[in-house]
């Protein structure tokens, strides 16, 4: 996918998400974790999949994103890649460094990151933090390898915080939040997405910065958005926060499904005779 991005001419790249931003083009990202899923989203002509660690949660059923692997990133990264290599090969694909996968040093974080993007060909990878990691950043993308931020709330740190409420609502907070995304910025991420922070915040910064600023829960004056592909197709029934909109119930879609199926193989329905060899 890298020797041949700039022969795609619909390949989203880092310049392409600037200049959506300096066209007032709004960038929509998806999460996806595997080959299917990324196929759709790439031929429905999404910008951006992030390979979430949220994979943590939706796929292996932890309660945060703190137990998903390098190894567990790089399974659900390939089969992504994969998807949008066999559809139209539009959608960046940028992957979450796990929890540990880059906060012990700046040698160790440059070893993963190149160890994801060399083992399955993404485009690009996304770190939590702000001035904690700003070195490290620079770090990365000096070697070549493009890093989108993430700030507000930072689910890695959910055991620091002790709740997933609203960040940043106080001044010294806000203004620290300000400072990381400029921070950010200045050593060579490409976009940070913000999380769970006040939408007149989100959109200060937005102005703010130059490079472009994803929103999850952060009002309508982000320069995109981003939301879990499970909560918004509303596959998870006991998690529907304020800031999803669900734009299909594929939960009793499926249930119902699986219930006509079940009710035809013990009726013998199924197999029909035109279904048989």
């Amino acid at each position: 996918m890298k020797e041949n991005a700039e022969q795609k001419s619909g390949h989203v790249t880092t310049r392409r998400l600037l200049d959506m931003k300096q066209n007032g083009e709004k960038i929509a990202v998806l999460t996806g974790y595997d080959y299917t899923i990324a196929r759709i989203l790439d031929r429905a002509g999404i910008d951006v999949i992030l390979v979430g660690d949220s994979a943590s949660n939706v796929f292996s059923g932890h309660t945060t994103t703190l137990p998903i692997t390098v190894d567990e990133m790089i399974y659900h990264a390939r089969a992504v890649v994969k998807g949008v290599q066999s559809a139209t090969s539009r959608a960046m694909v940028v992957v979450d460094m796990p929890f540990m996968s880059y906060q012990l040093s700046e040698e160790e974080a440059l070893r993963n990151a190149g160890r994801i993007m060399k083992e399955h060909e993404c485009d690009a990878v996304k770190m939590e933090g702000g001035s904690s990691i700003a070195a490290t950043v620079r770090r990365i993308t000096d070697a070549g390898i493009p890093v989108m931020g993430h700030l507000g709330l930072m689910p890695q740190s959910i055991y620091k915080y002790g709740s997933y409420k609203v960040r940043a609502q106080e001044g010294a907070e806000a203004e620290e939040l300000m400072k990381d995304a400029r921070l950010l910025e200045e050593s060579g991420a490409f976009a940070v997405v913000v999380e769970k922070i006040p939408s007149a915040l989100a959109g200060e910064i937005a102005r703010s910065l130059t490079i472009p600023v994803i929103g999850i829960g952060a009002g309508v004056e982000c320069d995109g958005q981003v939301l879990v592909i499970n909560d918004m197709l509303g596959l998870n029934r006991e998690f529907h926060p304020r800031f999803v909109r669900q734009y299909a119930d594929l939960n009793t879609i499926i249930e119902d499904a699986v219930g006509q199926y079940l009710e035809d193989v013990r009726s013998g329905d199924f197999p029909s005779p035109e279904e048989s060899y």
